[in-house]
């Protein structure tokens, strides 16, 4: 976020430390809206060309759509050209101010100025767009530059890999994992992943956390500490619907993308402008070992869940969720 006005409030609960309240700044709304469009709406330009191109067009232009669809796919983005700078200005400078976003650092005190951390944030829900508040957190706190990474499914779809490439995100790899810590850069990750979409249910919150542990054992490997961040109020921006069964599943699985129905304010992709209130955990710290056993990681995996779960329970009253319970599957 940019320009965040920084002020602090003790927890209700004893003998936690003050949590640090970092609240999105005010922008009009048109531009909270054209900014929070140009980040999400890509999604939806993407699958309109697709049906237009598909059932409404003549032969010869679906067939040229279709190619301009594939050089899309291929051609190179350059994360850092100078109308890519602009598009993540105008984006970071007005999307949190949509909802708006506000982030509550549990401990800020506990973070060591330029060291790198894994942001581990659930839930996925549709989107999980709560994320968007770390890439800024450094105004808060003096941390590096932070990255987020996301699905290699994204980077895979025309519009959307341009969109999100120029915010700074990039594909959740181990390869880019690895080498962005090794780099300085702090990451945050969504470790349900898209899997979680496919367990989504409307009256509480899911994380899928029990069999994820690769994360974990990245934290391990680089001697990162692992930060756990839960994000409220994000499960409620968007309607959904998805199909169920066996062979949606094992579509879901191979494309690494869950399809699913989902809207918003009057029906349309733009989410609802629900409060979104982002807490941020203590840094869990991790003994570096190059070659984590199945018990190190295990008992690491076994803090993190535990951590995450009592930040849930700490927090969910004070930022208006009480009748909220999450389950970790």
């Amino acid at each position: 976020m940019a320009e965040t006005e920084v002020r602090e409030s003790p927890l209700t609960a004893a003998p936690a430390p003050e949590v640090t309240v970092i609240e999105s700044p005010r922008v009009p709304l048109l531009h909270s809206v054209l900014a929070t469009a140009l980040w999400i709406g890509c999604i939806h330009l993407f699958f309109a060309v697709m049906f237009t191109a598909t059932f409404l067009l003549p032969l010869s232009k679906s067939i040229a759509v279709f190619a301009l669809l594939l050089v899309l796919i291929v051609v190179p983005v350059e994360a850092d050209s100078k109308f890519g700078m602009k598009v993540r200005r105008y984006i970071f400078k007005n999307v949190c101010g949509y909802y708006p976003i506000t982030v509550h650092v549990e401990d800020i005190k506990a973070f060591v100025p330029n060291r790198a951390y894994i942001f581990a944030l659930e839930p996925h829900s549709v989107l999980p767009v709560g994320v968007i508040s770390l890439m800024h957190l450094s105004n808060a706190v003096p941390l590096p530059k932070t990255r987020v990474l996301a699905s290699s499914a994204v980077f895979r779809t025309p519009f959307l890999r341009h969109i999100w490439t120029w915010m700074g995100l990039a594909a959740v790899t181990r390869k880019n994992f690895i080498s962005l810590l090794a780099a300085g850069y702090s990451c945050a990750i969504i470790p349900g992943g898209t899997r979680e979409t496919l367990l989504m249910v409307q009256d509480h919150e899911i994380a899928f956390l029990k069999t994820r542990k690769g994360f974990v054992r990245t934290a391990i490997e680089t001697g990162v500490p692992l930060i756990p961040v839960f994000s409220f109020g994000q499960s409620k921006v968007y309607n959904w619907w998805r199909p169920t069964g066996k062979l949606f599943l094992q579509i879901c699985r191979k494309i690494k993308f869950t399809p699913m129905f989902f809207w918003g304010v009057l029906g349309t992709p733009m989410p609802r402008r629900l409060p979104l209130h982002v807490v941020v955990g203590r840094p869990i710290e991790v003994k570096q070992n190059s070659q984590p056993t199945a018990e190190e990681v295990n008992e690491v995996h076994s803090q993190f869940v535990g951590a995450l779960q009592d930040l849930f329970e700490r927090h969910k009253a004070r930022v208006g969720h009480a009748d909220r319970e999450l389950k970790i599957i």
